[in-house]
């Protein structure tokens, strides 16, 4: 039953400024959620939000950096579950960008359904990364290049 979330979202801009939007926190959290992301392998950060009781979800992600590849690609975990170190939902973020001649296309996997328990994640989440994709692309287009500071 193992089911795998699949997005592809082209950006008209270079990789590198996609990435940022990947890898900084302060840019993640103005897209995604508040979070304690570095971009190194094998660091753990946590995304946080609000607990939804109805998914048995405490309010965080807790995650893991596995892979990154500087502007090409970024993977790590994704577990949730409701509390007490109990982790119901055991999956794996994928990014994959790959620069075009007008910008970058952003391919996202995100895998490791395999719970009946983790349908309603799935059915949530493969919306919702899409309403993501789109909160990436308004704060990418009113951001102007080469203003943006650490």
């Amino acid at each position: 039953m193992t089911k795998i979330i699949k997005h592809q979202f082209f950006f008209s801009h270079p990789p590198e400024v996609v990435w940022e939007y990947l890898t900084k926190p302060e840019l993640m959290e103005l897209w995604l959620m508040k979070n304690n992301f570095q971009p190194i392998t094998g660091t753990d950060f946590q995304f946080r939000t609000n607990p939804i009781p109805s998914l048995d979800f405490d309010g965080i992600f807790y995650c893991r950096v596995l892979e990154i590849v500087p502007f090409k690609k970024l993977s790590y975990s994704w577990q949730s579950g409701p509390g007490d170190g109990k982790i119901t939902l055991d999956s794996v973020v994928e990014w994959k960008l790959q620069p075009t001649d007008k910008g970058t296309e952003l391919f996202l996997e995100h895998s490791g359904f395999e719970k009946e328990e983790n349908l309603n994640f799935y059915n949530g989440l493969s919306h919702g990364w899409l309403e993501k994709f789109d909160n990436i692309a308004k704060h990418l287009n009113t951001a102007h290049h080469g203003t943006i500071h650490a």
